[in-house]
């Protein structure tokens, strides 16, 4: 390993360091100031049987009678231990409730990523071959389009059309209703993933194509494009030749930088659908109050999204020389 990329992963890690505690420090501020009653939130539809010293002592167990500051600094110690917490709507561990719903979360959203970075990036390959026909005017349209619908609308879309109306699929859920667990199979679990994987793909396909498609029209409009077409070359040979390798490098970091949004979609997506994942965790932990569980998918999260830009910045730095001898230089 050379002594220029020890120095980017430490700039790196140091960023991440940096990054969490500004994080977490906003997120327990905000959470501290939120109307919703931790409390009231954990003890449920019983609030008017429990007496004010129950209560009392619940908030004690639970640390909530201490000042934000003094809890901060205590979760903090207990996070650098290695320890997040309990969640308080689960009764379990936090790492625990976030490796079990990260499962399924992760089959959804590669599925989803792989899904958009492959007919987005084809999709913006025939745009840009085609420029100016119909088909180019097609699937501009329907990026525009698509890039401006909400994942919500979009996923409540195709449960009204096929799970409604046509039944090929499952209303929600990650597995059928009534089967004991060690009783589903894997398919059952992948037609039950279909629509959110849907949902997240059919959205995200727009941002690569565009990209695409703009990236690929510039290349070929370049001079040695000119003078490959003079030499006789044309259609496929001369995209693969000369275009692919110019626009895929873009394509690919561009993917690998979409995991926020990526994230993002799938919290909206998965509470549409109901799907048992990080994203409807991450609501019900908000919506109840269950601040171990939500501070510490908040942490999970920002892993999540910088571990995206960090693994497209390593693509550039190693696929792209000029990079590498560009910063050995500074």
């Amino acid at each position: 390993m050379s002594g220029s990329l020890v120095r980017f992963l430490g700039l790196k890690v140091l960023r991440l360091c940096l990054l969490l505690i500004a994080i977490s420090a906003v997120s327990f501020l905000l959470i501290s100031q939120s109307p919703i009653d931790p409390v009231q939130a954990y003890v449920g539809s019983d609030m008017m049987k429990v007496s004010p010293e129950q209560r009392e002592r619940i908030a004690a167990h639970w640390g909530l009678d201490r000042p934000p500051m003094e809890r901060y600094m205590k979760w903090s110690a207990s996070v650098l231990q290695g320890d997040m917490g309990t969640s308080m709507i689960f009764r379990r561990p936090v790492t625990e409730v976030i490796g079990e719903r990260f499962k399924s979360s992760i089959a959804l959203m590669s599925t989803a990523w792989l899904l958009s970075g492959v007919i987005g990036f084809a999709a913006g390959i025939i745009a840009a071959m085609n420029k100016d026909r119909w088909i180019d005017k097609a699937i501009k349209w329907y990026c525009y389009t698509l890039a401006s619908t909400p994942t919500f609308w979009m996923g409540l879309v195709l449960l009204i059309v096929f799970a409604v109306w046509l039944r090929w699929f499952p209303v929600g859920m990650g597995v059928p209703a009534g089967v004991l667990s060690q009783e589903v199979t894997w398919t059952d679990r992948l037609v039950h993933m279909i629509l959110p994987a849907m949902t997240l793909s059919v959205i995200g396909i727009a941002t690569i194509a565009l990209h695409t498609r703009e990236k690929l029209v510039s290349v070929l409009s370049s001079d040695y494009i000119l003078f490959a077409k003079a030499r006789g070359e044309r259609g496929f040979r001369l995209f693969w030749r000369h275009g692919l390798r110019n626009i895929a490098l873009p394509a690919v970091t561009l993917q690998f930088a979409s995991f926020s949004e990526l994230f993002g979609g799938a919290v909206l997506a998965e509470q549409v659908f109901s799907y048992p994942g990080l994203g409807q965790a991450t609501v019900e932990a908000g919506l109840r109050g269950d601040v171990p569980l939500l501070m510490g998918l908040v942490l999970f999260s920002a892993v999540f999204v910088f571990s995206g830009n960090l693994l497209a910045d390593l693509i550039y730095r190693f696929v792209d020389p000029r990079l590498r001898e560009g910063r050995a230089k500074r």
